[in-house]
């Protein structure tokens, strides 16, 4: 097993892999903490970390200095906890006068197909002159996992799919400082590709047939990978039938017992206890995400429907029927995406006479942003729908503005309780900041 190791240590260090498009997430080393990159599969991840790499050979650290292994290369299958140090063993061979004299950079790609790691990573930092980069596919490594096995030596950033800000670098189009009419003209056709394509890297510039294929393979693939073959769920029908349904009602409202009650009517025997476990591990493997009700009682805004979110737009269009997911759906889901990148709690509100508002942002535990996703307000009874939820909202909490994003509306509400900026979504979305304040 070590020959093995040293064969994939010596040929990365000989390869000059692919950086793709700078990714604007900003991580940070600390001195004896191990930096984790975690996000959905095929969102990047792995082309971060060559970035990271590049990085430091422009700074001036050897090629030899640099350990990468990809924990899904068939060759690590008999990578087990108690063998795992092996990985140090095989280095230290081919570089003996490295231990403990310069520091080594371990770039340990989808860690978590390692069972048990953390001790390794763990004893790795405490033993030898190392920094450690980690990325993996499962939200729980943001907390549950790091923060018990690691014992503080670690610190976690979430890398998601292209931004448009980052769609846009893609496309080599600047947008620092004010922006040229001729400028917006080539933005907004940006984002009209964007819209169509969604953010996963690898979709970028491709034919839209092949966008679909591609889109559906990354489902059935986090599908199979992260839920199926990780959790060892006896029956897969149930998760993929259940994905189909929530993908397809984007941006709406569920429960359990509606989620239970239709694959029962499929004829699952899937009991509440299951489907909540479904729940759970979509958002662990980034694919799915749930937004509860903003409410100062938790047991209330846990018993409240509950409304469901994909990691991308447009795999929404590439998975689903088409038959209940409409343009006002992906305009919700766009907009949650690009809020959840800068903010780990998003809610939904709901007024004291019932209205409802798409999206409240708390900043230490206080209502801080209000969002609303509408296609258009030319309809006059959808423009004092959602005014008038949105004003009925900032009264309630005391909040002096609010923002309603559309597909191309701009103009300036001034309400009884503040001011509704309403803006179309490209410019929302280059507007909100690279990286949320601490």
């Amino acid at each position: 097993m070590i020959e093995t190791i040293k064969s994939i240590i010596l040929d990365f260090q000989e390869t000059h892999p692919e950086t793709g498009v700078p990714r604007r997430l900003k991580i940070s080393t600390v001195r004896g903490k191990a930096a984790v990159c975690i996000g959905v599969r095929r969102g990047g991840k792995s082309t971060y970390l060559f970035q990271v790499i590049q990085r430091l050979l422009k700074g001036g650290v050897s090629r030899q200095n640099i350990l990468y292994l990809n924990f899904f290369d068939d060759r690590l299958h008999r990578l087990r906890h108690d063998n795992l140090g092996l990985i140090a063993d095989a280095y230290y061979a081919v570089y003996p006068e490295k231990k403990n004299a310069e520091t080594i950079y371990c770039f340990f790609d989808e860690i978590q197909a390692a069972e048990a790691w953390e001790p390794f990573v763990d004893r790795l930092m405490r033993t030898e002159k190392c920094e450690i980069y980690l990325t993996g596919s499962s939200a729980g490594m943001l907390s549950k996992e790091i923060a018990t096995q690691m014992r503080g030596r670690a610190l976690s950033w979430e890398l998601f799919p292209f931004s448009f800000r980052e769609f846009l670098d893609f496309k080599q189009i600047g947008v620092d400082g004010a922006l040229s009419t001729k400028k917006k003209l080539f933005v907004r056709k940006a984002f009209e590709e964007y819209w169509e394509t969604g953010g996963f890297p690898e979709v970028a510039g491709i034919s839209r047939n092949l966008r679909i294929k591609t889109h559906q393979e990354y489902f059935h693939t986090i599908l199979f990978r992260d839920l199926v073959e990780r959790h060892d769920v006896s029956h897969p029908k149930a998760v993929t039938d259940l994905a189909h349904w929530l993908v397809d009602n984007t941006a709406s409202l569920y429960t359990i017992n509606r989620l239970t009650g239709y694959l029962q009517s499929l004829g699952h025997k899937a009991p509440k206890s299951a489907v909540s476990d479904y729940l759970e591990w979509f958002e662990d493997a980034y694919f799915l995400f749930t937004v509860r009700l903003f409410d100062p009682s938790l047991s209330r805004s846990h018993a409240n429907p509950k409304k469901i979110y994909c990691i991308d737009h447009a795999m929404v269009v590439s998975v689903s029927s088409g038959i209940l997911v409409n343009a006002g759906h992906l305009l919700e889901n766009l907009v949650f995406t690009a809020l959840r990148r800068l903010y780990p709690e998003i809610y939904y509100f709901k007024t004291r006479s019932g209205r409802e508002v798409d999206f409240i942002v708390p900043r230490r535990g206080r209502p801080q942003l209000l969002v609303q996703a509408c296609e258009s307000l030319a309809d006059p009874r959808t423009r004092k729908r959602e005014v008038s939820a949105l004003n009925d909202a900032m009264a309630e909490l005391g909040i002096k503005t609010g923002t309603i994003v559309t597909r191309n509306d701009s103009e300036q509400i001034d309400g009884e309780a503040g001011t509704i900026e309403v803006v179309p979504v490209w410019r929302f979305l280059l507007d909100l900041p690279e990286q949320a304040e601490p």
